[in-house]
């Protein structure tokens, strides 16, 4: 009886072909990619749950190319103080704010330690362009293609302006228009004295 049992177990075995084999490894792939599925829907709702990086914090890099076909990275431009503006053409707070913006902009410009940077927020760039011109905007602005960068700096919504020091350190956090130029400027003075 024995001798049977182990003849069927040894019979069962050699039967098995690697086509029998293989719908495991297909289900332990098909369950790992679920898995591996779930994990990055996990991280992604819980980065957009901590709300605006925080000040103090380091400074996210990021590298964009302007509207004019310049390529600006954050990492380089240590040593000024920089000013990332989010926006969009059809935000009617940003239209509020853009005028401030690109005055406080010339008023900083030529002292070359304050760099303003302008990136439009799930916007066409026919668009953008007109808004562009419409409030004589002249600091560097692009768009955030696939929205990468404000993911980085999980917005919430447009305008948002973040202001980082010197030492690439997130001081300032708006995330409302700016309502004069006097607040612009009471957001960067302090941190060309330091």
């Amino acid at each position: 009886m024995m001798e049977d049992i182990e003849t069927e177990i040894t019979t069962a075995e050699s039967n098995r072909t690697p086509e029998s084999i293989r719908p495991r490894w297909g289900r332990i792939i098909a369950w790992l990619s679920v898995a591996a599925l779930l994990a990055l829907l996990f991280f992604g709702l819980l980065r957009t749950q901590q709300g605006p990086i925080g000040v103090g914090q380091k400074a996210p890099d990021f590298t964009f190319t302007s509207f004019d076909g310049k390529t600006y990275a954050l990492s380089e431009l240590g040593g000024k103080v920089v000013l990332v503006n989010f926006w969009a053409s059809w935000c009617k707070p940003c239209e509020q704010e853009a005028g401030d913006l690109e005055l406080a902009w010339r008023a900083y410009q030529t002292r070359g330690d304050v760099v303003f940077l302008g990136l439009a927020w799930t916007d066409t760039e026919r668009k953008s362009l007109e808004y562009l011109e419409k409030f004589d905007i002249t600091y560097p602005n692009g768009p955030d293609l696939g929205t990468r960068i404000s993911q980085t700096y999980r917005t919430t919504g447009v305008p948002e302006t973040y202001i980082i020091d010197r030492n690439g350190i997130l001081r300032s956090v708006k995330l409302s228009p700016f309502l004069s130029l006097d607040e612009i400027k009471a957001s960067i003075d302090p941190l060309l004295n330091e």
